[in-house]
């Protein structure tokens, strides 16, 4: 079952992320066949590393809390917030090299169903925008119900929330979905 983990940085810890960056590598190189989207989200500048997000498909909700709390840089204290939910992935496409990206999230306090294969098709189109690279409603564990929505995409913060707020809505249930956009990178090692 794929879930959503998301990280995000202490203040100021770049240089004890460098450090711990091959542990941290390492540690993801054991999960690399499981892992669906991974990279750091960055700065509006794409400077500094503001956390680190990851889409990995593991058993269940206690392997995916053992993923994120075992991680180095968790471990190390260097993330202030942590977020674990279950994914159900629409679109995974491979996101080119060097070309800007952002990472849109939403969550909604109240679930609202999960799209069937009509509803899924019709959600993004015969043919999806192919800005987008990847689309997963977030779910509650039992894959039952629709808690919000994380989407890359190539495009710059504000394209890339215009891009993917009629998608959130939809998931939302026609509610106002308000969108996080921030810049992300492919991850891995390079």
């Amino acid at each position: 079952m794929p879930f959503y983990v998301y990280a995000q940085d202490q203040p100021d810890v770049a240089d004890q992320l460098m450090e711990l960056s091959e542990e941290h590598w390492s540690y993801m190189d054991r999960f690399e066949d499981r892992l669906i989207l991974r990279g750091p989200t960055v700065s509006d500048d794409g400077e500094e590393h503001t956390g680190s997000v990851h889409v990995a498909d593991l058993a269940d909700r206690a392997a995916a809390e053992r993923f994120a709390r075992e991680e180095p840089f968790w471990k190390a204290g260097l993330y202030r917030d942590l977020t674990v939910v279950a994914a159900e992935v629409l679109l995974n496409r491979e996101p080119a090299a060097d070309v800007p990206y952002t990472l849109v999230t939403a969550q909604w306090p109240l679930s609202t169903g999960v799209p069937g294969d009509a509803e899924r098709r019709e959600l993004l189109g015969a043919e999806p925008d192919s800005r987008l690279i990847f689309v997963a409603p977030l779910t509650d564990d039992e894959g039952t119900g629709t808690k919000g929505v994380v989407a890359a995409v190539r495009a710059l913060p504000d394209e890339a929330r215009e891009l993917v707020l009629p998608l959130a809505e939809r998931l939302a249930g026609g509610r106002l979905a308000a969108l996080t956009a921030q810049r992300w990178e492919r991850g891995g090692r390079h």
